[in-house]
């Protein structure tokens, strides 16, 4: 244990203290992070300044909760650990992957864009409603992108060249949000996407999602063999827990908080099916009060083009005979071509 004290150069232990104190500064990650908030809070400037409202719960979702949350990956202990344990880049690696993306996609940057700048809008609707978009932005795409990706970082030499490398690490953050920043937007809705898919695909999707984070985390778990077993080796942390164990925490974290992530997830859909069908409501009411009233007009015109005496009113009809949705259901039997 001395030999391996001596040979080792990293932070001290990681205690609950060290978790809520510890932080490390990542210049790469800082700047992006500035720019993108510089970016955001620009548009919502112009936006604003132009007589538009834009809710303040989408600046919070984008700057304080997505940004807020790349900040916590990259430089709190999850960065001044992610080189030294295991189960730290686990957690990591799935708050970049689902929790930082999800929060950026619930602040709508896309619509923020077009609001803000309507020429260059114009554009990016239209690369955005291409056949192009339509099938790299296609459901099963996006969410076997997401599923994928972190296979093909444990189980190649793409993550021991992570902790050795520090363009390597950056471009490895980065290459984590943009999967999931795409799938969160083509399922959220929120802002205008290649096709809208129905809800009930996006549920699908989730439970896809949901089980390839758990395949994730019990390969993990039971390969028999060290991921980065040179670099951890070589690494003689001195304390903590040991390396197979590290590695099984890290199998479990990646499950388990994949699986808790996907609750809010499941939440904001829940929450956009109701306001959708809300609004769906308001439309079809709508509609349905200009046709009573453009009957009763008809019926007051006829009435006093015929002449006088008692008449006989026309039964009103069932309001799902008049709902575009249910018509051909409950379409009259009499109405239906003999067979």
């Amino acid at each position: 244990m001395p030999s391996a004290a001596a040979g080792y150069h990293g932070p001290p232990e990681l205690t609950v203290a060290r978790a809520l104190g510890e932080w490390v500064l990542d210049p790469w990650a800082l700047a992006v992070i500035l720019l993108l908030a510089l970016a955001y809070l620009t548009g919502v400037r112009r936006v604003r300044r132009s007589g538009q409202d834009w809710p303040a719960g989408r600046v919070i979702a984008f700057c304080g909760l997505g940004l807020g949350f790349a900040v916590i990956a990259t430089m709190s202990f999850l960065g001044v650990y992610q080189n030294i344990l295991f189960y730290a880049r686990a957690a990591q690696t799935t708050v970049l992957l689902l929790v930082v993306p999800l929060f950026l996609a619930l602040g709508r940057p896309l619509t923020l864009a077009i609001a803000a700048a309507p020429r260059s809008g114009a554009r990016i609707e239209a690369a955005i409603r291409s056949r192009t978009a339509r099938i790299l932005m296609f459901p099963a795409i996006t969410t076997l992108v997401l599923v994928v990706l972190p296979f093909l970082l444990y189980f190649t030499g793409w993550y021991a060249a992570g902790l050795t490398s520090t363009g390597v690490r950056e471009v490895t953050h980065l290459v984590l949000i943009l999967p999931g920043l795409a799938f969160f937007w083509t399922l959220l809705r929120v802002d205008p996407v290649p096709k809208a898919y129905p809800y009930v695909v996006a549920l699908w999707i989730t439970g896809a999602e949901v089980i390839g984070d758990a395949v994730l985390g019990l390969a993990i778990i039971a390969d028999p063999h060290l991921i980065a077993a040179v670099y951890y080796h070589a690494l003689a942390r001195p304390w903590g827990p040991s390396l197979s164990t590290d590695q099984v925490l890290g199998g479990g974290t990646l499950w388990v908080l994949g699986d808790i992530v996907g609750l809010p997830f499941l939440a904001a859909q829940l929450i956009q099916m109701i306001r959708e069908d809300e609004h769906e409501a308001k439309v079809i009411d709508a509609e349905l009060d200009a046709a009573e009233a453009a009957e009763a007009a008809e019926g007051a015109e006829s009435a006093e083009a015929t002449a006088p005496g008692p008449q006989e009113a026309k039964p009103a009809r069932p309001w799902w005979e008049s709902d575009r949705r249910f018509a051909e259901r409950f379409e009259s039997v009499d109405n239906r071509p003999e067979p």
